[in-house]
C-alpha cells in the first residue's frame, strides 16, 4: 500500500489545460488505440488524477497492458504506454482503476516528476488537490520502494 497526495498536472489528458493541440484531451485521442489493443478506458473519468507518491519511486515489472509505438497525434512521434492494475482508497471507499503511464523513453513533452503517477479512475466526487489517496498495485506489475 502506498500513500499519495493529489497534485495538479498539465491537464492535457482531460483537455482542461491550455494546450491548443488537444482541446478535447489526449485520452480521447488515445482511447481508440487502446480499445483496439483490448483495453477499454472509456469506463473511467476522461482525465487523470496526478498522485505524488514521494518518498516512493517505482520499478516497472510486468504491466497489465503495454502498447508500443502508438501514433495517436500528428504533433508528436509515436509513444509507448504502460498500464497497471490498481485499487485506490478514498474516503473509506475502494475504487478499481489503472495507472496510466506514457513511457518516459518515448514521451516528448508534458514531462512529469519521477515520483508522480497518473491514475485512471471513475469520477471521484469532491476530490481536490491536496487530498490523500492510498493505492494498492500488484507487486508483480509495478514495485514501489522508498528512495533515500
Amino acid at each position: 500500500m502506498v500513500n499519495g497526495l493529489v497534485i495538479q498536472g498539465h491537464a492535457v489528458a482531460s483537455g482542461k489545460g491550455k494546450d491548443a493541440r488537444y482541446p478535447d484531451g489526449t485520452l480521447r485521442l488515445q482511447a481508440p488505440f487502446f480499445l483496439e489493443g483490448g483495453l477499454d478506458i472509456n469506463r473511467f473519468y476522461t482525465g487523470t488524477i496526478n498522485l505524488d507518491v514521494s518518498p516512493y519511486t517505482f520499478e516497472i515489472r510486468r504491466p497489465k497492458y503495454f502498447f508500443r509505438e502508438i501514433k495517436w497525434s500528428p504533433f508528436i512521434p509515436p509513444e509507448n504506454f504502460y498500464f497497471f492494475d490498481l485499487i485506490a482508497y478514498y474516503r473509506d471507499e475502494e475504487y478499481e482503476g489503472l495507472i496510466y503511464m506514457p513511457d518516459p523513453k518515448t514521451k516528448t513533452d508534458h514531462f512529469q516528476d519521477t515520483q508522480m503517477i497518473e491514475l485512471l479512475l471513475p469520477e471521484l466526487q469532491d476530490l481536490n488537490y491536496g487530498d490523500k489517496l492510498k493505492i494498492r498495485v500488484p507487486n508483480d506489475q509495478l514495485r514501489f520502494f522508498k528512495t533515500v
